[in-house]
């Protein structure tokens, strides 16, 4: 199988940002510190981001297509509330349990909601059977998490 294959290269872009939002959850934390607020925290790691995003997406120019919040479902809209709640746990919860029990709490709640959304093809995916190989990779995870508070 090349390396140029698009599941292997999907495969090392899923490692890829996984390791950074390991890397993310500490310096979030150490933002936190130094503005003394979490939530302020949160709020400049959201406008950096945005600002590198709106320079990628202008040197792309991709306008909006018309209609886009007419037609639109209006849950699309939460995926940014999801995200700031994402980054403000880790901010709190990386000095508390530290970066590698934070992250594999994450994955394991990923994995779950996973789970569910393909088993019932929720928001527009295929349906993908809850098998016993999945259910032990999810305990192995679980394991993991625990064994990670030993």
């Amino acid at each position: 199988m090349s390396l140029f294959n698009p599941v292997i290269l999907a495969l090392l872009a899923a490692v890829c940002a996984g390791a950074l939002l390991a890397v993310q959850a500490p310096i979030n934390a150490t933002l936190a510190r130094a503005t003394g607020d979490p939530v302020s925290a949160a709020c400049l790691n959201f406008l950096v981001g945005f600002l590198v995003l709106a320079v990628i997406w202008a040197f792309r120019g991709t306008p909006l297509p018309k209609g886009l919040f007419s037609n639109t479902p209006v849950w699309v809209w939460v995926g940014g509330t999801m995200g700031a709640f994402y980054i403000s746990v880790l901010i709190w919860s990386v000095p508390i349990i530290g970066a590698f029990t934070v992250t594999a709490g994450v994955v394991f709640g990923q994995l779950v909601a996973a789970l569910l959304l393909d088993r019932y093809g929720a928001i527009g995916l295929p349906v993908q059977e809850i098998t016993w190989p999945r259910l032990a990779g999810l305990g192995l995870v679980m394991a993991g998490l625990f064994m990670s508070r030993l």
